[in-house]
């Protein structure tokens, strides 16, 4: 039995501390937020509880299935018909299947052709290894062309990753269209899933079977220097005090990890601080009436200064009846809007949703909220995967990932729990190896 430490209590901390307490190793968790669950922890939100950033499930999302299924919660998954839309040129319109498309007005007749075949070889193709090297810009525009590219992919990236934008990995957007493209019923019917309750049920599922299996969960606790002795780690330094370790999992934000453990080489520490990050203030609204008919909308107007909103209540309806829209605020920490205060971003956020729906006014609003993020996404410029520095540092006992490793796939739960057993299993394998040395010894 080891004595594991894991930094962090969002999904992948806490799915890593149960897989650990499972395997009969003694764990603490560290978080430095007063409440678990990261980017997957609800709020409550005018009477409805309700995730900060948004989350739903694809079909393909496996390890969330094994996991839920692990946890008793196997029943939990509720699957739901959506729709996209696009709004562009002052008009909704219908998006995300073939008809949608050879209707679609804003470009020509011949890039739309491209396009269907562009997304169509994108979901049925398997590999990701031959786009590791190429921008997104490059690979969209040689199949779908240039007129496709400006008009439906270039104002999207523009909007979220800004100074980035021409230089994000094609493979970190392939596992995008594919996982969305993995999750339709037919070519014509698109269907995701949510947990039944929110991302909070299993949240609070993990946090019980944790503590049931003696684990300890310090909330309100940053870590505030991983130490070590002779390459191996010892623990966690905290306000509160030391917590000894045998074995320690960090997942905190990559940016965090130079000062955090400044006992690793500085080659090491370089990696880290090379991996860029954009932060988000993501906007949510509780309104009287539906927007639109569509889960989510990618808006590539010219006079709205948005990407998209997701209309979150047209996958999970909400109790009473409300509709909920999420507007996701993507950009570099440096870049003014950042320190907009939370008024002004609603304001033109709400503006925003009055343009996609003017018969949407103030008298609407039921509440609204901002939550933000300075760590929420990783920009993943093409040769990111060599860019990585491996899991398992040179201290020994030490296992560094956060949203970053899930490369080339984006942020999620799924990603996040598969991760996390990997690195439980690492734990259990290198204190295997311990015990025997110390038998034979």
């Amino acid at each position: 039995m080891a004595r594991v430490v894991v930094i962090g209590a969002g999904a992948m901390g806490l799915a890593a501390a149960y897989h650990a307490a499972k395997a009969g190793h003694a764990v603490e968790i560290l978080e430095a937020t007063a409440e678990p669950g990261g980017m997957a922890a609800h709020f409550d939100f005018d009477g409805i509880s309700i995730e900060r950033f948004y989350h739903f499930v694809c079909k393909a999302d496996a390890p969330t299935f094994r996991l839920l299924d692990e946890l008793g919660l196997g029943d939990s998954m509720r699957w739901r018909e959506t729709s996209m839309g696009h709004f562009s040129g002052g008009k909704l319109h219908p998006w995300g299947d073939p008809v949608a498309l050879l209707r679609y007005p804003g470009v020509s007749f011949l890039a739309r052709l491209r396009y269907g075949l562009f997304a169509f070889v994108s979901v049925k193709r398997r590999r990701w290894d031959a786009l590791e090297r190429q921008s997104a810009r490059e690979w969209i525009t040689r199949w779908a062309g240039t007129e496709a590219y400006n008009a439906l992919w270039k104002p999207l990236f523009d909007l979220k990753f800004y100074e980035h934008a021409d230089n994000i990995s094609a493979a970190w957007i392939w596992t995008r269209i594919k996982r969305l493209g993995g999750s339709r019923k037919s070519i014509f019917k698109e269907e995701l899933g949510y947990i039944d309750g929110g991302s909070q049920t299993l949240v609070d599922r993990l946090v019980e079977r944790i503590e049931a299996m003696g684990g300890k969960l310090h909330l309100s606790t940053p870590a505030l220097r991983v130490a070590s002795a002779n390459g191996q780690v010892t623990g966690v330094e905290t306000q509160d005090g030391f917590h000894p370790a045998d074995a320690v999992i960090s997942t905190m934000p990559t940016p965090l990890v130079s000062h955090a453990v400044p006992d690793l080489p500085t080659e090491w520490k370089a990696k880290y601080e090379a991996i860029a990050n954009i932060g988000v203030c993501c906007l949510v609204f509780k309104l009287k009436r539906s927007v639109t008919p569509h889960f989510w909308v990618n808006i590539t107007d010219a006079e709205i200064p948005i990407p998209g909103i997701i209309e979150f209540s047209n996958l999970r309806p909400m109790p009473s009846g409300e509709t909920v829209v999420f507007v996701p605020y993507y950009m570099p920490v440096t870049h003014p809007k950042f320190a907009w205060a939370d008024e002004q971003l609603l304001d033109e956020a709400f503006a925003c949703i009055c343009r996609i729906n003017p018969a949407i006014n103030r008298e609407d609003v039921l509440a609204r909220k901002v939550a933000r993020l300075r760590h929420a996404q990783p920009v993943c410029e093409p040769g990111f995967a060599a860019k990585l520095p491996p899991i398992e540092t040179p201290i020994e006992g030490l296992q560094i990932a956060d949203t970053c490793f899930y490369y080339p796939e984006d942020r999620g739960i799924s990603e996040s729990v598969r991760l996390a057993a990997e690195m439980a299993a690492r734990i259990e394998a290198g204190s295997d190896t311990q015990d025997r040395q110390t038998e034979y010894a």
